[in-house]
């Protein structure tokens, strides 16, 4: 393992802002401590599990309870850069991983196939917990990282204490991908389409930078995100293998790229929609532009304790991170349910 430590004034305002969200939302104590690094997060781990040599941020008392936080695509993991702090403040001992192709995770061998159908990233998640000796732990999750969440919950419930999944249950297949939807929701997945051909992957590759901009525009309409915001991110996807990943990810869903063997048991459990046992909290943003389930049609594939919070004030896809006391909030909320 290593870790990478850079200083600059920069950092030090956003942990002050960090410190202030603590105070306001009355979590202080260790909050100062945590926020009080220039920038940690670029203060990553790493760990050697399944695949992946696996970066992440880690927050918190090494002996709290576990908080598991993944992202989505196009973002990574500063979507909790004010939510991991706080999560931190309160006591948890909080794990932020890079996705496979994203930020400083790589795969281990050059020879393992760029896959990112569900099953996959949903194992690595798994991987993980196993490779820091994590038995249980709360998920909180949106988009990518929703998805991933909501497989661990509904295939190993013995691993998940509670769940927060932003737009609720995201568990698919590729037979219910071949379903066609209203012509006003595939407008939404126009990029799905553009990255099933050849021209979409080479434009993908030259402009994926302007391309995930141009989705977090799309995905939250009202959130005024600025530039300094946005490149923190978009560093993340320089990783060699991003659009490998994004293109086979988008592809599989329609049957145009296959999965590995390996995951096909994973894949036809997935395939009857599994129940979720575990205690769920999910969330959805008021102004979310990105393709999203009604929560009226998957409430009753949570069997366990659940609440549906709809977050208001203009709040888009990144919840996390443009709602982070609600997100934060509802883990706490989750744990307790």
């Amino acid at each position: 393992m290593h870790s990478k430590t850079t200083y600059s004034i920069r950092g030090w305002l956003r942990a002050a802002f960090a410190t202030a969200l603590a105070v306001q939302t009355g979590i202080a104590g260790q909050a100062l401590a945590q926020s009080a690094k220039p920038d940690a997060w670029r203060e990553l781990k790493h760990v050697h599990a399944g695949v992946l040599d696996v970066a992440y941020v880690e927050m918190g008392p090494a002996d709290g309870p576990a908080v598991i936080l993944l992202h989505g695509w196009p973002y990574d993991i500063r979507s909790y850069e004010q939510v991991a702090p706080a999560l931190a403040a309160k006591g948890y001992r909080v794990l932020v991983p890079y996705a496979r192709g994203y930020g400083d995770t790589h795969f281990l061998s050059q020879d393992t196939m760029r896959n990112a159908e569900p099953a996959a990233l949903a194992q690595d998640v798994v991987d993980f917990m196993d490779a820091l000796h994590i038995k249980r732990a709360v998920f909180g999750g949106f988009d990518w990282g929703a998805r991933s969440a909501d497989i661990v919950a509904a295939l190993w419930p013995e691993r998940v204490k509670a769940l927060v999944s932003v737009s609720g249950y995201l568990i698919g297949s590729q037979e219910a991908g071949k379903n066609p939807l209203p012509p006003k929701a595939e407008n939404q997945w126009w990029y799905q389409f553009y990255f099933a051909t050849e021209r979409g992957q080479e434009g993908y590759q030259k402009n994926h930078r302007e391309f995930a901009r141009l989705i977090w525009q799309l995905a939250s309409p009202k959130w005024n995100f600025d530039d300094a915001t946005f490149e923190r991110s978009a560093a993340a996807f320089d990783n060699p293998d991003h659009v490998a990943i994004t293109i086979h990810n988008y592809r599989w869903r329609l049957d145009l790229a296959k999965g590995e063997a390996r995951y096909a048991p994973l894949e036809a459990r997935l395939a009857q929609l599994p129940k979720i046992p575990v205690p769920t909290i999910t969330m959805e943003g008021d102004a979310n532009g990105a393709p999203h389930p009604a929560p009226e049609a998957y409430a009753r594939q949570f069997t366990g304790k659940y609440e549906f919070r709809l977050i208001h004030g203009g709040i888009g896809h990144n919840l996390p991170q443009e709602a982070p006391a609600a997100f934060t909030q509802a883990v706490i909320d989750a744990d307790h349910l």
